[in-house]
């Protein structure tokens, strides 16, 4: 879980473009994000397995 400064100081307008950090929007885990869903790993695969992101199927092979 990310610390609730960091979400806080990344939720702020930044000076310049280069100062904003992708995270994700439920736990503000800043790694392992996934942009299309703007969640990260650990949270994609949470609702995925519960089915709760439409059109994400585990693949079995």
């Amino acid at each position: 879980m990310a610390r609730k400064a960091l979400v806080e100081k990344n939720n702020k307008i930044p000076v310049t473009s280069v100062k904003h950090r992708n995270r994700c929007s439920r736990c503000g885990r800043a790694r392992g994000y996934m942009g299309f869903f703007k969640l990260c790993r650990l949270c994609f695969r949470n609702l995925a397995m519960n089915g709760l992101l439409p059109g994400v199927k585990k693949l079995s092979w």
